[in-house]
């Protein structure tokens, strides 16, 4: 059976595109409880509202959700703090930009990568304000307009 390209998604964030300017994009691993994965596979996540943050020099996913698993007899919190694993490297990168320029990290999906492991990608960016999310909607309106007329004229 051939997998559609939304099926490798657990959980995606539409929004953060349109909220914010994302200037670069990081996969980065994730602690997970085992009935979170469970929930995860069933794709009943929701990343909506998240945003990572530095806690203890580490990179936390804040208000991700993650419902309970109903089988379970022990089960995880849903809205708890997810761990995100890094390279020092790439971690360094993001804490000095939210220190230094402002940034936000945003969560862009969840998804399980070929190994079968859950990965989150996350986006380095910078929030737009109302006036950028009205050109950036013209210049996608003049984007379909402009395909439109040359489907039809050629």
């Amino acid at each position: 059976m051939a997998r559609r390209e939304t099926d490798k998604y657990a959980a995606q964030n539409r929004k953060a595109r349109h909220d914010f300017l994302i200037q670069d994009t990081l996969e980065a691993g994730m602690v997970l409880a085992g009935t979170e994965v469970k929930m995860l596979r069933q794709g009943q996540a929701s990343i909506n509202e998240a945003y990572a943050a530095e806690r203890d020099g580490a990179l936390y996913l804040i208000n991700a959700h993650i419902p309970e698993y109903k089988p379970a007899r022990v089960n995880h919190e849903p809205g708890r703090a997810r761990k995100l694993l890094l390279h020092h490297r790439e971690l360094d990168k993001l804490l000095g930009a939210i220190r230094r320029d402002g940034m936000t990290v945003v969560p862009l999906s969840i998804y399980f990568n070929e190994r079968g492991l859950a990965k989150c990608e996350i986006g380095l960016a910078k929030g737009k304000r109302k006036a950028d999310k009205r050109e950036a909607e013209k210049a996608k309106d003049w984007q379909r307009d402009k395909a439109r007329l040359m489907r039809d004229k050629g």
